[in-house]
């Protein structure tokens, strides 16, 4: 694992939910930084969230510390408290309804166990530099997909 933790931005948004949607990663790492964007046509912001955080993690080329920070309660508490459970009752939720997203869930929590992950929410547009970032590269990925 590396000394110094990697810091990961995530955002994804939606026009639409469903509808057109993107995400946005921010890398910082030993002072450079990577900037990582993408769109889907029809999709939901719960995937748009999910997606960021598992590009982020497929970007990182080495076992490493990560502190990741995202704005979706959904994806925090989602990997760090929900997804224990769901797995030992067969992807199923506490009302025995599919987990929505399982694919998602199943691809993050395999890049997950690679790496030490700080999972930290912070608040969405309320100013915080990485997570705007984030979410102007996820916007800026639906204007790159509708042409705008």
């Amino acid at each position: 694992m590396s000394a110094q933790p990697v810091e990961i931005y995530t955002d994804g948004a939606c026009r639409g939910n469903p509808g057109p949607g993107g995400w946005g990663v921010l890398l910082r790492a030993r002072g450079a930084e990577k900037e990582l964007h993408g769109a889907d046509r029809a999709t939901t912001n719960n995937r748009m969230e999910l997606t960021a955080v598992i590009r982020a993690l497929e970007a990182l080329k080495r076992p490493s510390e990560v502190r990741l920070y995202t704005d979706s309660q959904y994806v925090q508490k989602g990997i760090s408290q929900w997804i224990g459970d769901w797995k030992r009752r067969g992807w199923r939720t506490a009302a025995k309804k599919p987990v929505k997203n399982e694919d998602l869930w199943r691809r993050l929590d395999e890049l997950a166990a690679r790496h030490r992950v700080e999972w930290r929410w912070v608040k969405g547009h309320a100013g915080h530099d990485g997570n705007e970032r984030a979410d102007a590269l996820a916007n800026r990925a639906i204007d790159e997909l509708r042409g705008a």
